[in-house]
């Protein structure tokens, strides 16, 4: 099985497949009973339109397992603040519960900052995705292979703040309160923003060691010099 999408083998369809029903199992088990329901619907808009949409054109640009793989910790993250909202996602109770450390008292935090952490990751988990649209669709020469992957994040994630700020106006109340999630901190907007930078950096990183990892071991492999 190939792993790469731009390679002339077609890779098995198998893998994403029970990806996708993984996920539908997750998501059905996180839809019962969310803390919020309007809010979990708005949260869920960017999972009724990515998901299908992938599924529509997984024929005509077939990701590697990897980028699968990391779109699926994405969403199943994603689904765990729709269900809390992602202010008030107990992952503080359940560390306590786990292992007995109260990580936001040692560590002296105030805020929750499970949002922020699924800002980071989704920049680290969607580039990879990203990165290989861009080189089966519009490919790319040197250092803008990995620029334009990082500025599409920043873009999305901007648009992304946008969007809750101005959901937050038309909606008001406690529903635009729970779907904005500031908790409070004026530069929410900007720092999530930054952790979505970060984690696109990072993630791209590890991509292209990836790559190169994988045409390494091919070319001793094949005996063919590098």
């Amino acid at each position: 099985m190939t792993d790469h999408p731009t390679e002339s083998a077609a890779p098995s369809s198998r893998y994403p497949l029970a990806l996708l029903g993984l996920f539908a199992a997750w998501w059905t088990l996180l839809a019962i009973r969310p803390w919020f329901r309007h809010d979990w619907l708005l949260e869920n808009m960017l999972v009724l339109i990515a998901v299908p949409l992938l599924c529509w054109s997984h024929r005509r640009l077939r990701f590697s397992n990897y980028a699968y793989t990391l779109l699926f910790a994405f969403f199943c993250l994603h689904e765990i603040g729709a269900h809390y909202t992602y202010a008030e996602v107990p992952w503080n109770q359940w560390l306590i519960s786990l292992a007995g450390w109260d990580a936001m008292h040692a560590l002296g935090m105030s805020r929750n900052h499970f949002d922020r952490v699924i800002h980071f990751g989704y920049g680290l988990l969607v580039v990879p995705a990203v990165a290989e649209l861009i080189e089966a669709r519009g490919p790319l020469r040197g250092w803008w292979r990995n620029l334009v992957p990082v500025m599409f994040i920043m873009s999305n994630s901007e648009l992304y703040e946008m969007i809750e700020w101005q959901a937050a106006e038309i909606f008001g109340g406690e529903l635009g309160q729970a779907y904005l999630g500031t908790q409070g901190d004026i530069w929410d907007a900007q720092k999530d923003s930054a952790m979505a930078m970060i984690g696109a950096m990072l993630g791209m990183v590890l991509y292209r060691w990836r790559v190169a990892v994988r045409l390494l071991w091919r070319a001793s492999l094949s005996g063919t010099p590098t």
